[in-house]
């Protein structure tokens, strides 16, 4: 279980260095062309995006890595972590200083999600998914994605745009992990021929790939706060239940969920303290130094 969590680590820090590269992407397009084709054309053309998307295929590479060696509902609620790593990171390449408090915000992200995996050490289950639970598993999340996505659109530009198709990636990302345990158990019992025979394979493919562009339309749909909470909370709290449900891995009951759940909610009251930071306000501000200057902050490079 330490390797999986390891590898967790590992694909939680890819993912940190995709999200900000992006978002830092995304703010280099005009408004005229950020939305359809014109986006994704431009995107695929800038060099922090598609840096950003290499982190993130490094990432799916140790989270397979991941899943193979521990439970899915070990593995996903460790990428809760990617909030305070995309936090440090844009840090740098927004040139943003951390407060204390926002230090303290992730001192509680970290030590609540140790103490909750600790506490609930998820076991058992099963290694492959009958496939008669696919069906109703596959029509629950795209019916939840596909709300989630219709409702971003309609709304304008702002925070609760940015919520819902962030949330729509988190779904799409959980059920990416589910589809890519389940071809990796088949790649080790039939080989490569059998991995690429598999609908897992593909299924895992369209998954992540719309999750990414679905990203994508997130962070230019509003601000990184509204954004990166639903993103980390959405992935983590899906991927557990897709390891209860499709996996049959269970938690430790009894007196283990006091401690559980302890760690539980240092979690999300880290990841709510730091969405509302100002630190974080400033890693997604368009304007970086310029718009912190106007809020009345100094600016990181000023400290520098």
């Amino acid at each position: 279980m330490a390797l999986a969590i390891f590898f967790a680590v590992l694909a939680a820090a890819g993912n940190a260095l995709g999200t900000v590269l992006q978002r830092r992407a995304v703010l280099n397009v005009p408004d005229t062309r950020a939305q359809g084709l014109l986006l994704v054309r431009d995107l695929l053309h800038n060099p922090a995006w598609l840096v950003g998307i290499l982190g993130v295929v490094f990432a799916a590479l140790f989270q397979a890595l991941a899943l193979r060696s521990g439970s899915m509902a070990a593995v996903q609620p460790v990428f809760v972590l990617e909030l305070p790593l995309a936090l440090m990171i844009g840090g740098i390449v927004f040139r943003v200083r951390v407060s204390r408090k926002t230090w303290a915000a992730v001192a509680c992200i970290f030590v609540g999600l140790a103490v909750g995996l600790f506490a609930a050490a998820p076991s058992g289950g099963r290694s492959q998914v009958p496939g008669m639970w696919w069906m109703p598993a596959l029509a629950v999340v795209v019916t939840v994605g596909a709300v989630l996505v219709l409702t971003g659109l309609r709304r304008p530009h702002g925070p609760a745009r940015a919520a819902c198709l962030a949330a729509a990636a988190a779904i799409g990302n959980a059920l990416t992990a589910a589809l890519v345990k389940s071809a990796m158990e088949v790649l080790s019992r039939e080989g490569a021929a059998g991995f690429l025979l598999a609908w897992q394979t593909y299924g895992f493919a369209v998954a992540g790939s719309s999750s990414i562009f679905l990203l994508g339309y997130a962070m230019q749909g509003g601000p990184l706060i509204a954004s990166q909470p639903a993103l980390t909370l959405g992935d983590a709290a899906v991927g557990f239940c897709l390891g209860g449900t499709l996996y049959a891995e269970s938690p430790r009951l009894g007196l283990w969920l006091v401690p559980a759940l302890l760690g539980a909610a240092l979690v999300f009251y880290g990841v709510f303290a730091l969405s509302r930071s100002r630190c974080l306000a400033e890693c997604a501000a368009p304007g970086g130094e310029e718009d912190a200057t106007r809020q009345g902050e100094r600016p990181a490079a000023a400290a520098m």
